[in-house]
Parts: structure tokens; sequence; C-alpha cells
């Protein structure tokens, strides 16, 4: 892979100017079905799809930026705005799928997979390596539906984010720091429709976020990374996969406890539903790569018909 930046970066930076980097990847990259799959909702305000241009907000430690990405041929065009547009660029690669090694993985071992694996040659798994923006955003999608929790995502990090620079499609925001997770109002969370479990939990995780972040990327294994996400109250395995999944790009990652993965699984394998044991029996073949296959059986839009309404929204701020 190559990244070049253009020359007089850091003086465009300094004035406030976009820089940009082309990134030429090792291998075909899909940006809508890599980068895209971060996005929390078509309303989320840190990340937004312009037509062919993937926007996404970063919160770095030089301040906030914007990034945009968009692909030409082979390569991925990004551009960055703000204080932290330099870090922002930095993170391209690894945002695209750099680290995610393929190898050992064998599709063969069912013809769907076989098939969606040979057509869908670009999907990869992004690594954003921000454990806690990651954190956050699942300990907020526990036992809601999505519409719920995007919902509230949305708001949280509209009022308590910061603004982010760049000529943006829409208005779009960084999400929170830890430290102004945990100063989030109780009525706040109320309003939002956050249950007082959740947003607890959010605050305990924000107050040990740094420690929980170092430990999370230097564990090696899948059985580590759980060990140090699960010691936190609050936190269960779900919680653990979905952090996982997004801040680690974890090609084994698999969401034990979800609302519908079995079920799709299942189908997508076998024709029939099955429950979270059965899901791990028929990922076994595919230890290493679980969630790997999970993406593909995504990709490949097979799923079981529906046979009765949607699960509806509660709304508990009369509780």
């Amino acid at each position: 892979m190559t990244l070049t930046a253009d020359a007089g970066a850091a003086d465009a930076a300094s004035r406030g100017a976009p820089r940009e980097t082309v990134y030429r990847p090792a291998a075909a990259v899909d940006l809508r079905a890599t980068v895209g799959m971060l996005r929390r909702g078509p309303g989320d305000p840190t990340m937004v799809f312009d037509g062919p241009v993937i926007w996404r907000t970063l919160r770095t430690p030089l301040g906030p930026a914007a990034l945009a990405l968009r692909a030409r041929g082979d390569e991925i065009i990004a551009t960055a705005w703000g204080d932290g547009a330099e870090h922002a660029l930095d993170s391209v690669p690894e945002l695209c799928g750099a680290n995610d090694d393929p190898t050992g993985f064998d599709p063969s071992h069912h013809p769907l997979i076989a098939d969606v694996a040979r057509r869908s040659v670009g999907i990869r798994l992004a690594r954003t390596g921000v454990v806690f923006d990651a954190l956050a955003c699942a300990i907020i999608e526990q036992k809601v539906t999505g519409l719920e929790a995007f919902r509230a995502w949305r708001q949280l990090v509209t009022k308590f984010g910061e603004r982010a620079p760049g000529p943006t499609p829409r208005p779009m925001y960084t999400a929170p720091t830890a430290a102004q997770w945990r100063r989030i109002p109780s009525w706040d969370w109320h309003r939002v429709a956050v249950q007082p479990p959740q947003s607890k939990t959010v605050v305990r995780a924000a107050e040990r976020a740094e420690s929980v972040s170092r430990a999370l990327l230097a564990a090696p294994t899948g059985e580590e990374r759980d060990r140090v996400l699960t010691s936190l109250p609050g936190v269960g395995i779900w919680t653990s996969a979905e952090t996982r999944i997004r801040a680690l790009g974890d090609p084994d990652a698999v969401s034990v406890g979800d609302y519908h993965l079995a079920h799709q699984v299942g189908y997508a394998l076998t024709g029939h539903r099955t429950d979270d044991g059965g899901m791990l029996e028929l990922l076994a073949p595919w230890a290493g790569h679980r969630q790997r296959v999970i993406r593909l059986i995504f990709a490949s839009r097979v799923s079981e018909p529906r046979r009765g309404p949607r699960l509806s929204p509660e709304d508990h701020r009369s509780r």
C-alpha cells in the first residue's frame, strides 16, 4: 500500500485549508461496504453519505477533524479539514481495512459464502482505533431497537459533541470526549429515552476510558479483549463484540445475544432460524474469521421473510 500527501500540507492545515492524501491499497476496497458499516443510522451526525463521498468526523489529540473519502479507480482520495486533519489522514489505511488479514479464511465451507466472497472482494474490516466511541455507541444500543438507539446517539452527539470543521454536506459533529459523556445530566439521558442502566454504564466506562482503551488495544486475542471490556459493570459479551467490531476490525467477533443475528445467520446457512448456540455451531468452521462470514452474509442480502410487524420502540421516559 502507498500513502502520499501533498506538498506544503502543514502550512495548508494551519491556514484552515484542506489537506489531501491519495491512498493506494494493496487490495480492492469497497468504501461503502467497508467504511460505511460504521454509520449509526441515516441521521448519524458523525458520518454522512454524500453520493460517492463518505464523510466522517474524528476527535483527535490535536482537535476535531472532518474526513471525506472517495474512490478513484484503484485509489482512495482522502481530504481532511480542521486542527486534527493530519491525524485524520493517518487513520485512512486502517479505516479502509489495511490491517485486515484474511489469511486462513476458507469460504468453500458453504456455497453461499463462497459465492459472496467471490463477488464481494472489496469488503474489508474497518478499524477505527477509537475504543470509547465504539463502546459508548454499543452501550446505548443495548436492549433497544436500532431506531431508538440511532436517535439517542444523534441527539446526544449533536448536543454534547463539537461541530466538525470543513464544508460538510450537512452540519456534522464529533462524538463527545469521555469527560463530556461523564458530565451529561441525568435529564438529558432521560429526554432521549436512554434508560438509567445504560446511561450509568456509559458514565462508569467513561471514568476508565483511557485505561480500558490501552488495555483493549494491547490485548492479542478475542478472549482477552472480552475480558477487558466485560470487566466494566454493565458491559457483557454482546457489547464487547460490537465494540471489537468497530474499534478493532476484529475478524472473529460475534455479537451473541443480538435480537436478529442468530436468526439471520441460521436462515442464510441452513434456510431455517437458529438460536445463539446454533449460530456458533454453524460459524465454527470459520473460527478466527466469524465476523468476516457474518459480513458476507449481510452482503448476500439473504434474509428470512418477515412473518409479523417490526418490534415497536417503547417510550420509557414516563417511567
